[in-house]
């Protein structure tokens, strides 16, 4: 999911999935009971045609009868009833992401024949507002993307990252209430099954995006028989790769070669003799020249008055990178950010959300990463892996493999991992592209392979985040759209140029 702001907000982080204790698992299965949603004007958005609507979904699956919580529901129904096959719901990336206004915002990019099709549903996974929200009444400092994303200081120590995980946890625990327990993947694809339920569907089709991929897939783990069409857009690695299954820690360590890899693509841009934000004669220099700006900067910041914090020091010059390389359209802001710091000035600090927000983004998106698996807690741990980033990923400073708020989460698991495998109906499309800083196609080629003959792959040449009506190719978004309009699906992985 694309982030959309510069500094100071957890706009789209994007994590992996755990899920069931034993009982839950025999839970997981029943049908959720169906509670008829009362449609009304949403009051708000671009299309007068979406409609909204609260469902109520248990607080905790393990106790389905106890204290419930609001989830908020829109809709836009399908355009050709006599051709209606069914729903279609978005599913978000984040974790903290919405998609409560996309059935306008991304409906009207989808083609007539899909819109014919379904009701084009969207919704505020738990935690996010208007749904029953989350809160962890952080400082105001720590919901600066420096320190949500755990940039080492710039020697490499990570003593003010445990201290900030410490302190971050701590608000969580002491401000969240009972709901900061209780948000994670799994109970995310349970709260889809009552969406499903409430809709009056037998099946669901959905098209999850970043996170969302995640969400979507679990979701197809434990409830395969009440899926429809599933297209997964901008996938993450679901094993993860520390030695045991820590898949929030392997979202985070995506973003080392996803950086390298799309950092190429910006220097390349930014070295053509015709670009007007030129910054270099050849790639190479490009990135060599932001490695020492961001190294001056760490021991020289400038000050940048309305940021959080307010220095343009080396690890916001790499967190506005790291943003920035999500979609080649944001390119030249970070050419013209680069071009500033050379010369010693700042642009404009880019204008936040309200603090209300922030805080609710960085709620759902801290409780979903930390529940849904352990991280290590020892200083040693970290250390070690921040060290060997840098060495191999000096782009990313080690930030990658450091500790965020979770080293220090206070509330263990509550259940084991759903592991994606490839039992299951063949009917799920993955859509890849092959340059992505926040998914990369290495991550993708993990859940293409767990899903096995359930799946078909389409990788496009394309640079970016989200590939469907976004990112990707006018071959990639014909694919998806034949997928979902009429049911046809390659019949082999494919590649889209």
């Amino acid at each position: 999911m694309k982030q959309t702001l510069r500094n100071g907000s957890l706009i789209a982080v994007s994590t992996l999935l755990l899920g069931l204790t034993a009982p839950l698992a025999a839970h997981a299965s029943t049908p959720a009971k169906a509670e008829a949603l009362d449609w009304s004007a949403c009051g708000s958005g671009s299309d007068p045609r979406q409609e909204c609507a609260t469902l109520q979904v248990p607080l905790d699956y393990a106790d389905p009868d106890g204290r419930h919580i609001d989830i908020a529901v829109s809709r836009i129904a399908a355009e050709k009833p006599s051709a209606r096959r069914g729903a279609l719901l978005i599913i978000p990336g984040g974790p903290g992401g919405s998609s409560l206004d996309d059935p306008a915002e991304k409906g009207r990019k989808m083609p007539q024949k899909v819109r014919d099709s379904y009701d084009l549903i969207g919704f505020a996974p738990r935690g996010n507002a208007p749904s029953t929200a989350a809160d962890c009444g952080l400082e105001h400092g720590d919901l600066a993307l420096t320190t949500l994303r755990p940039w080492p200081a710039a020697d490499g120590s990570v003593t003010e990252n445990m201290a900030a995980a410490r302190r971050m946890s701590q608000a969580c625990a002491r401000n969240g209430g009972e709901l900061i327990r209780h948000i994670s993947t799994a109970d995310n694809a349970r709260d889809i099954d009552h969406i499903r339920a409430a809709l009056g569907e037998r099946r669901i089709s959905a098209w999850g995006v970043s996170y969302g991929t995640y969400i979507g897939a679990v979701y197809a783990q434990l409830f395969p028989q009440r899926t429809d069409r599933i297209v997964l857009d901008s996938n993450l690695d679901p094993t993860g790769d520390f030695g045991r299954t820590q898949l929030s820690r392997a979202w985070l360590a995506g973003f080392a070669p996803g950086v390298e890899d799309l950092f190429t693509q910006f220097a390349k841009w930014a070295a053509a003799p015709d670009n007007p934000h030129r910054l270099a004669r050849t790639p190479a220099a490009v990135r060599s020249d932001f490695l020492r700006l961001a190294d001056r900067l760490d021991r020289a910041p400038l000050p940048w008055p309305g940021a959080n914090p307010e220095v343009l020091d080396g690890n916001a010059l790499r967190q506005a990178m790291l943003n920035d390389l999500y979609d080649p359209d944001d390119f030249p802001a970070l050419a013209e950010l680069i071009l500033a710091a050379r010369q010693g000035t700042v642009p404009p600090a880019p204008e936040a959300p309200p603090e209300a927000v922030l805080q609710n983004v960085a709620a759902v998106g801290a409780a979903t990463l930390c529940n849904d698996s352990a991280w290590p807690t020892s200083t040693a741990v970290y250390e070690k892996g921040v060290a060997e980033s840098r060495a191999k990923y000096p782009l990313t400073a080690g930030m990658p493999a450091n500790a965020m708020l979770c080293a220090a989460w206070p509330f263990p698991p509550a259940q084991p991992p759903v592991r994606i495998t490839d039992r299951g109906p063949s009917n799920v499309l993955l859509v890849q592209n092959e340059h992505d800083v926040a998914t990369p196609l290495s991550g993708a080629l993990k859940l293409r392979s767990a899903l096995g003959e359930r799946a078909v792959m389409v990788t496009v040449d394309s640079t970016g985040h989200d590939a469907y009506l976004d990112n990707g190719n006018a071959c990639g978004d014909r694919t998806v759209s034949r997928f979902l309009a009429t049911g046809e699906r390659p019949s082999r992985d494919v590649h889209c140029g």
